[in-house]
């Protein structure tokens, strides 16, 4: 007896009214996790990815999912084909971007997304870094960047071609920078798309090359450029600038140039989001009295008053002192300050004298404890005799 069938939308785990790209999204997931090439010798993955494939075959399809919605899976008992397997065909099925995708180029070629147009294309994007200083990444500043970037080619003037003459049309493709090929799979041919080979998908043949460029259309140069980086960025961050990449080809436009920051460590500040962190020592004497302290902030020193009894790791705020947001630098965080109380190692003997009665008059000594238990003691006995007189 036949192994009864699941349900195409179970199978790939969408609902009925799941549009195409939800259908392609969740076959993607399945075919990646099953496909045999990434679990080798695994029977029932193989057997799962065949089954996600089938059900992909006819959901993909507008026609077979109607056929299939209004029929089930009687709607292709006596409809298999050559090139499938378990009886189904799956030639009209395009799986090309997905696998092209996913495994490159594990059937044959890349995916019709990674075939190159001949039309104008967008250069790439040269990425770099700039280092700078705790307070240039609060307030900003501008750096300047010294790199070796690609330029048009002067003499060619970026054709690639030797003066004189110009690029023909690419016979492979027509022109088009593309081909089409075919491939055999586990559930039958499959159409695929990738760069022509013979002209890189740039649709032209070079055969009289530009003597500078040597057919690249363009050479390296060296560049100074000024980039700002704004008030709030963070260790890590890239500031972009417009169309100062890689140059594009047959017109297309430059890339962007993508400069990554890397903030170098302060000796005082830390920092988290925009928000900064510090810690200061202050006085036993200022601690307990208080007073006056000097804190460092990033816009200078400031004066903070200390409350009488401050405790050490206590942690005060200082309103509006932290880092610029990003989207509005008039917008700014606020510092931590945490205040430690430092505990006096040298001490003259009339300082240590003074502590000593400052500990009694306080009751924190030892002295002081004795003291206090022994006159709780006698004032307990004195209301024993008391109660023991009106006793009589």
């Amino acid at each position: 007896m036949a192994e009864q069938k699941r349900d195409y939308y179970e199978v790939l785990g969408v609902d009925k009214n799941a549009d195409e790209a939800a259908i392609k999204k969740a076959y993607r997931v399945l075919a990646k996790k099953y496909h045999p090439d990434m679990n080798p010798g695994d029977a029932e993955a193989e057997k799962k990815f065949k089954e996600a494939s089938e059900a992909y075959a006819v959901l993909s399809d507008a026609e077979k999912r109607h056929q299939y919605d209004q029929f089930g899976h009687a709607a292709f008992e006596n409809g298999g084909g050559p090139g499938g397997f378990g009886g189904f065909d799956f030639n009209g099925a395009d799986f090309g971007d997905i696998f092209g995708d996913i495994f490159g180029d594990l059937f044959g070629g890349g995916s019709r997304r990674s075939g190159r147009s001949s039309g104008p294309m967008r250069g790439a994007n040269v990425r770099t870094s700039v280092r700078i200083d705790f307070s240039e990444a609060v307030f900003g500043c501008e750096k300047e960047l010294d790199l070796t970037l690609k330029e048009p080619c002067g003499k060619c003037k970026g054709s690639g071609a030797k003066p004189g003459t110009t690029p023909k049309s690419c016979p492979k493709c027509g022109g088009k920078g593309q081909v089409v090929f075919t491939s055999q799979s586990f559930f039958g041919t499959v159409r695929n798309v990738q760069a022509c080979p013979d002209c890189q998908g740039t649709g032209q043949i070079i055969e009289d090359k530009c003597p500078d460029c040597h057919g690249a259309g363009f050479i390296p140069m060296r560049k100074k450029i000024q980039v700002s980086i704004p008030a709030g960025i963070d260790n890590g961050q890239s500031v972009r600038i417009r169309e100062k990449g890689e140059p594009g080809t047959l017109g297309g436009p430059r890339g962007d140039l993508l400069v990554e920051v890397i903030v170098q460590r302060h000796p005082i500040f830390q920092r988290q989001d925009v928000s900064i962190f510090s810690t200061v020592p202050v006085s036993y004497a200022v601690a307990a009295l208080g007073g006056e302290i000097v804190v460092d902030t990033v816009d200078g020193k400031v004066i903070y008053e200390v409350k009488p009894g401050t405790q050490t790791d206590t942690r005060v705020r200082l309103k509006g002192k932290g880092v610029p947001s990003l989207r509005n630098k008039e917008i700014r965080g606020d510092h931590y300050v945490t205040l430690v109380v430092q505990t006096p190692e040298h001490l003259s003997n009339e300082a240590k004298e003074l502590l000593k009665k400052f500990d009694e008059l306080t009751g924190n000594s030892l002295h002081a404890a004795e003291k206090a238990e022994e006159e709780k003691k006698q004032e307990g006995e004195k209301g024993k005799k008391k109660k023991g007189f009106f006793n009589k």
